[in-house]
C-alpha cells in the first residue's frame, strides 16, 4: 500500500511539473522520476521487488507524460532504484545540503544512464555540450527539488505507519 502511495504522489507532481513547466523558460527540468526511484529503492524493506515495480510504474506515467518513447523512464528508473538499494545501507539521507549534493548526483546518474539506453537503442544524441549543459540544468534543479520531494515522499510514508515511534522516524528519515 505504501508503495501504491509513492507512485500515485509521484504520478500527482510529475502530472503538476508537466503542465507548469512549459511556462518556465528553461530547456532543463528537475528528474522527479530519479528522485522518487531512488527514494524508493532507499526505503526498500526486505525485498526491492515492490519498490522496483512502483519505480517501474513512475517511469512509465513519466514516458507517457513526457512523451519520452515508451519504457526509457521506466528502465532508467528501476536501474535507479536498485542503485538506491544497494547503497541504502550505507548512507543516510539527511540534512539539507547533503539531500541536495545526494539528488544532484542522482540526477546526474539518471543522465548517464539515459545516455548510454539511447545509444543502446540508436535513438539521436544531441551535441555533446548541449547534453551536457542540460545534464548540468537538470543536476542543479534535481539538487533544488530533491529536499521537498524526499520530504514529501517521507509524509507519504508517515501515513503509513503504525506507531507514534514509526511515524516520527519516518518523517525524519529514519525508514528501516
Amino acid at each position: 500500500m505504501r508503495e501504491a502511495a509513492q507512485v500515485l504522489t509521484a504520478y500527482a507532481v510529475l502530472l503538476l511539473l508537466s503542465a507548469t513547466w512549459r511556462f518556465v523558460p528553461l530547456e532543463s527540468r528537475p528528474d522527479l522520476v530519479a528522485l522518487f526511484a531512488v527514494y524508493l529503492g532507499l526505503t526498500a524493506r526486505q525485498t526491492i521487488a515492490p519498490a522496483a515495480f512502483s519505480a517501474f510504474l513512475v517511469g512509465y506515467l513519466a514516458d507517457l507524460l513526457m512523451g519520452t518513447p515508451r519504457g526509457l523512464l521506466a528502465l532508467d528508473a528501476v536501474v535507479l532504484c536498485l542503485m538506491g538499494h544497494f547503497v541504502h545501507r550505507r548512507l543516510l539521507v539527511r540534512g539539507r545540503i547533503f539531500t541536495m549534493v545526494f539528488a544532484a548526483a542522482v540526477a546526474v546518474s539518471s543522465g548517464l544512464v539515459l545516455m548510454a539506453l539511447r545509444v543502446l537503442v540508436e535513438s539521436p544524441l544531441h551535441r555533446m555540450g548541449e547534453e551536457a549543459s542540460v545534464l548540468f540544468g537538470s543536476a542543479v534543479l534535481s539538487a533544488l527539488a530533491g529536499p521537498l520531494v524526499f520530504r514529501l515522499a517521507r509524509a507519504v510514508d508517515a501515513r503509513f505507519a503504525r506507531t507514534h515511534r514509526e511515524r516520527m522516524a519516518a518523517l525524519e528519515g529514519l525508514v528501516p
